[in-house]
C-alpha cells in the first residue's frame, strides 16, 4: 500500500524528555536508561494532525473554563460504534469515564462488597488483578487454555468455560473480560462470548468488558462487542471503549462506558455522576470528536495496514533468524506476544537477555500472571526501522 505522505508511519520521533512513561521511566522500571522502548502500550506514531489541529483550535480561545461536551457528543460516539462494529446503542447508554482501568475500579466499588470475588483470565492485562485486590476484593483466576502448533509454539488462547462455571460460588459477583485479549491478541468469537454470557447471566455475575483494542482488529477480523451477542450479554455487562489506543491519544484520557441494562445503568451512572467522575476534560472531548470522523476512518485504515505489515515483518524475521522465538500473531492490536519457551531459560534469565544483553525494554510475560512464564510482550506500534533494529539487537545478544 502507498501511504499518504501526511501519514508517514516510518517517521522516527524523539520522545525522550517529554515526560512520557514509555521512555522517561526506563531507569526506574528496568534499572538502565539505554534501552529501546518496546513496552508501554502507546504507539510511536505521530498523533493524527486533524486531532492536534482540533486541540490547537480550542487553545486559540483564551479561557479554559468548565466545559460541556455538547448535546451531540455521545450521538457521535454512538454512530462511530455502530459504523465500526454494527452495534446500535442509544446515546443515553453512554457515559464518560476517566480511563478504563479506573472505570473497573469505580464499577467494583459501586456494585461489590468487601470479600466479593472477581474472575479474571490469566495471562491477562495485569491492572485487572491490581485494581481488584487493591480495592479489597478477591481475584479468582480462570486460566486461558493455550492452543499450540505441531512444533509446540503457542498459536492462540481459548476460554475454559466449563472450569469457569465450576469456580463460581456465592461470593463470585463480577468478571473482567479482555475483548480483544491482551497480551495474546485473540479476537473472541461470538459463540464463545455467547456461552460466557449465558453462564454469567445465569449466576448473576456482572461482566466488565475491556474493549480498548476493539478498533484495532487485523487481518480481516471483525470485533464482536460482548454486549451485542445476546440479550443475556446486554443484561449482565458494562462495556468500556476508547479512541486512545487507535489514535495514540492515551494521555488525553477519553474513555467511555456503555450500559444497556437500565438497572445497572441507573446505579452505575448515578455513582459516576454523584462523584463527578463522568466529567470529561476539554481536551478529551475535542480529541474524540476529531477522531470519530471520516478523517479518522481513513487514518485508522492506513495505520492498521502498516501495523499488519509490522506483524508480518516480526513474524517472518524471527522465523528466519531466531527460530526458537515465535511471534503469536495478534488478531488485534499492536502488541505481539513472543513465545520464548524453546530457549529453555528461567524467566529472570530471559528478562536479562532482553534487557541487559539486547538492551530492549519489553514487558516480562509473568507480569500478566505465572501463565506468562517463557513469554515477553513486544510493542510493534512503531516505525519498522525501529523493529528491525530491535530484532537485530536481540540476535546480536545471542551471538
Amino acid at each position: 500500500m502507498i501511504f499518504d505522505p501526511m501519514y508517514d508511519f516510518d517517521e522516527v520521533i524523539e520522545r525522550h524528555g517529554t515526560r512520557c512513561i514509555k521512555y522517561d521511566t526506563l531507569q526506574a522500571e528496568f534499572g538502565r536508561p539505554d534501552l529501546q522502548a518496546l513496552w508501554v502500550a502507546d504507539m510511536d506514531f505521530r498523533t493524527p494532525g486533524f486531532i492536534l489541529d482540533a486541540l490547537r483550535r480550542r487553545l486559540d480561545h483564551p479561557v479554559l473554563g468548565y466545559p460541556t461536551t455538547g448535546a451531540d457528543y455521545f450521538e457521535i460516539v454512538s454512530r462511530w460504534v455502530e459504523d465500526l462494529h454494527g452495534w446500535k446503542v442509544p446515546a443515553s447508554c453512554f457515559r464518560y469515564v476517566p480511563g478504563i482501568v479506573r472505570g473497573f475500579g469505580f464499577a467494583e466499588r459501586c456494585f461489590l462488597q468487601p470479600g466479593d470475588k472477581v474472575i479474571i483470565q490469566k495471562p491477562v492485562y495485569h491492572p485487572f488483578r491490581i485494581v481488584t485486590e487493591e480495592s479489597g476484593f478477591v481475584v479468582t483466576n480462570n486460566p486461558l487454555k493455550p492452543v499450540c502448533d505441531a512444533d509446540g509454539f503457542l498459536e492462540h488462547y481459548e476460554m475454559d468455560l466449563d472450569a469457569l462455571e465450576r469456580q463460581i460460588d456465592a461470593r463470585t459477583k463480577m468478571m473482567i473480560l479482555c475483548n480483544p485479549h491482551n497480551p495474546g491478541g485473540t479476537v473472541w468469537s461470538a459463540e464463545t462470548l455467547r456461552r460466557l454470557a449465558d453462564i454469567c447471566d445465569r449466576h448473576g455475575i456482572i461482566v466488565l468488558s475491556d474493549e480498548i483494542h476493539c478498533e484495532m482488529v487485523l487481518g480481516g477480523q471483525r470485533h464482536v462487542p460482548f454486549a451485542s451477542v445476546s440479550e443475556a450479554a446486554a443484561r449482565c455487562s458494562i462495556t468500556f471503549m476508547a479512541p486512545s489506543k487507535t489514535f495514540n491519544i492515551a494521555g488525553v484520557v477519553s474513555s467511555y462506558a456503555i450500559v444497556q441494562n437500565p438497572a445497572l445503568a441507573e446505579k452505575f451512572f448515578r455513582y459516576l455522576e454523584s462523584n463527578e467522575i463522568d466529567y470529561p476534560t476539554i481536551f478529551s472531548a475535542e480529541a474524540t470528536r476529531a477522531a470519530y470522523t471520516e478523517a479518522g476512518k481513513a487514518w485508522r485504515a492506513e495505520m492498521l495496514a502498516y501495523l499488519q505489515d509490522n506483524v508480518d515483518f516480526v513474524d517472518g524475521w524471527l522465523r528466519e533468524h531466531l527460530p526458537r522465538i515465535r511471534a503469536v500473531r495478534p488478531q488485534a492490536s499492536f502488541l505481539i506476544w513472543l513465545d520464548c519457551r524453546k530457549l529453555g531459560l528461567p524467566q529472570p534469565a530471559l528478562v536479562d537477555l532482553f534487557v541487559n544483553k539486547a538492551h530492549l525494554a519489553l514487558n516480562d510475560g509473568t507480569v500478566f500472571g505465572e501463565e506468562g512464564t517463557g513469554f515477553m510482550r513486544l510493542n510493534a506500534g512503531c516505525p519498522r526501522s525501529l523493529l528491525r533494529s530491535a530484532l537485530e539487537s536481540l540476535a546480536a545478544a545471542f551471538d
